[in-house]
Formats: C-alpha cells, sequence, structure tokens
C-alpha cells in the first residue's frame, strides 16, 4: 500500500488557485478612512484609519460578486459596481489609481 500523501501536497497554494481579474489593486472610501488592497494572490489587506493591517484574509471574486475569508473566521461579501467601485459592507469603495 502506498504511503499517505499530507493534504497540503495534493491541494495547490493560492498562489496557484488565484485567476487574474480586472479588481486587483487598492480600493478606498471616499474619506479615505478604509483601505482594502486586493492582492493578486487571492489575500486582502485592510487598513482602518491609522490602524494598519487591521483585517487580513483571503478572497475570491466571481464576476462581479466578492467573497471575503477573514483570517479570524469573519466573513463578507461586495459587489463591484463598473471597473471603479465596490460596494461592501454597507461602504462604498473606489479605486485608488
Amino acid at each position: 500500500m502506498p504511503a499517505a500523501t499530507p493534504a497540503s501536497a495534493e491541494q495547490p497554494s493560492l498562489e496557484e488557485k488565484a485567476v487574474p481579474h480586472p479588481y486587483v489593486g487598492m480600493w478606498v472610501t471616499a474619506d479615505g478612512q478604509i483601505r482594502q488592497e486586493l492582492l493578486a494572490n487571492g489575500r486582502y489587506d485592510e487598513a482602518r484609519g491609522t490602524r494598519q493591517s487591521a483585517y487580513q484574509g483571503r478572497y475570491a471574486v466571481r464576476g462581479t460578486h466578492i467573497d471575503y475569508w477573514d483570517d479570524t473566521g469573519f466573513t463578507a461579501d461586495g459587489t463591484f459596481v463598473g471597473d471603479d467601485e465596490l460596494h461592501h459592507g454597507g461602504m462604498i469603495f473606489f479605486r485608488r489609481r
């Protein structure tokens, strides 16, 4: 009987599963207090006020819908409205170019 392969060896990493999409980059509320960076590797990093990396986790985009899984277990979602506007958690984010 062959030796068992660890589950982590059988599953691709986040980087291997990441599919490029047009929404990668920095998204900011109009007042600049909340800044959310969607990284190309399927991770996000959110800053609030002066608190850098207040929330971090992974995300997935399907069409114009985004799902978030915070590293602490919190989940959320949002919708991209056009190329430069994101509605998430009752807030509106704009792409920072």
